[in-house]
């Protein structure tokens, strides 16, 4: 299954010719030194190397239901227990208030961030000899990426400062390579070993020791913004998951699921985002906020591929939601499209279109720039569940998707939205 990154994309395997990184993760890595971006080897041959035919041009390198949760508050989310019993008897945290947790290191980083220094700058180019125009392309490159697999948010970027689109792109080529290894064309040599180096590999990018020039570009990324490595560490973790896991016996399960491949991106992406300075938002909020966008996306796509993920013996839906319903595995193989399950997956898309909700009020809090590309993921994202209704709930033989006429229109309606910021009172009402 596809990560449903914080912005609208278009999985493609073709991206596998600009991520050659499979080799590197399943036999050795070769590492840049970031001083000076120089290859040291660490084991066999690596598949990115200088261009022979253009001066310093690198070849493209690898990369029915109760919906008040009693835990958050009272806030609109799908009903699951606060906490859930252990194997032991004991009582264990919820994969809700583990996220939690995450999401309060997140703001407590930039929150540290911003009494240091009065306001989340981006720290400035060190600039060494040599170093600057490869760097440069590094980003260049993976914007080019982006462009060409995420067009709409692409767009987007452009009104963003250079400094935090730059950014953006570079988190972006790293999410998707990550997801390639277990969903792209070389997934079936994907071994959890494999999955073991590449978090090495990550643990290098942030220690200032990239492997290669889209590696480098985010390295440079995390050295300027207050970018956590745990968030990306949970993506591999997600990448782990769908190694070994088929099935998902609660919505608890599921909700874990759904923060590690997707979620998480919207963790990442905020501190570079940023924080519109006359907010009046918690950073917690933000973030919260800037999940539920990311569990929403990865619902939606969920319940667009129910059919696509059958056909590899996947079902990424609430066992027991299923049963309730008078639903078993046996009837998603065989796609019929009965009453039981038009109910089943009216109350599906009842949680996700909750999700993005939530997400909506955070939105409004993200930088003048920034809120553009953000709105138009939100309003395009659900807009697939619109689609699943009006192909009747046969998400078994038909795929969901935005039309481009459609997509086209949602740009200026988001563009609108990104102008307007909640009054000081309506935010007030909001947070309490």
């Amino acid at each position: 299954m596809s990560v449903a990154l914080l912005w609208v994309v278009s999985p493609n395997s073709q991206l596998s010719r600009y991520a050659g990184f499979d080799d590197s993760v399943r036999d050795g890595n070769r590492l840049i030194d970031s001083s000076r971006f120089l290859y040291r080897d660490r084991g066999s041959m690596f598949s990115c190397r200088p261009n022979k035919d253009r001066k310093q041009k690198w070849n493209s390198c690898s990369f029915g239901t109760d919906f008040r949760h009693p835990c958050l508050g009272g806030i609109n989310l799908p009903e699951i227990s606060c906490m859930v019993a252990s194997t032991v008897g004991e009582m264990a945290v919820s994969s809700e208030e583990k996220v939690y947790n995450v999401v309060l290191k997140q703001a407590a980083l930039v929150n540290r961030q911003l009494r240091s220094s009065g306001e989340l700058d981006v720290k400035p180019d060190l600039v060494l000899p040599g170093t600057l125009s490869l760097l440069s392309e590094a980003y260049d490159r993976c914007g080019e990426v982006c462009a060409e697999y995420a067009k709409t948010f692409y767009l987007g970027t452009l009104l963003m400062t250079p400094e935090r689109r730059r950014a953006i792109w570079a988190i972006y080529v790293w999410c998707r390579r990550t997801d390639e290894l277990v969903d792209g064309p070389n997934a079936s040599h994907i071994t959890p070993t494999a999955l073991d180096r590449w978090e090495s590999r990550l643990e290098d990018v942030f220690q200032g020791r990239p492997f290669d020039m889209l590696d480098a570009a985010l390295s440079d990324t995390v050295a300027k913004f207050p970018v956590d490595i745990q968030p990306f560490r949970d993506m591999i973790e997600g990448m782990r998951m769908d190694l070994k896991k088929s099935r998902y016996k609660n919505f608890d399960e599921l909700y874990l699921y759904c923060y590690y491949v997707a979620g998480t991106v919207g963790l990442m992406s905020v501190p570079v985002m940023g924080i519109a300075p006359g907010s009046q938002a918690t950073t917690e909020s933000v973030y919260n906020a800037a999940l539920a966008l990311g569990i929403a996306n990865q619902l939606t796509n969920i319940l667009r591929d129910v059919g696509e993920d059958a056909r590899r013996g996947r079902v990424y839906l609430p066992q027991d939601e299923l049963a309730q319903a008078g639903l078993s595995d046996e009837d998603i193989f065989a796609g019929k499209v009965s009453a039981k399950w038009r109910n089943f997956m009216k109350n599906q898309i009842e949680r996700a279109r909750m999700f993005f909700d939530e997400a909506e009020k955070g939105v409004a809090e993200l930088s003048d720039a920034s809120r553009w590309p953000v709105w138009a993921s939100l309003l395009l994202y659900r807009q697939i569940l619109d689609e699943i209704e009006a192909n009747d709930y046969d998400n078994f033989t038909r795929r969901a998707y935005v039309s481009k006429v459609k997509k086209i229109a949602a740009l200026p309606v988001s563009y609108t939205r990104s102008l307007v910021r909640p009054s000081r009172k309506a935010l007030l009402k909001v947070q309490n």
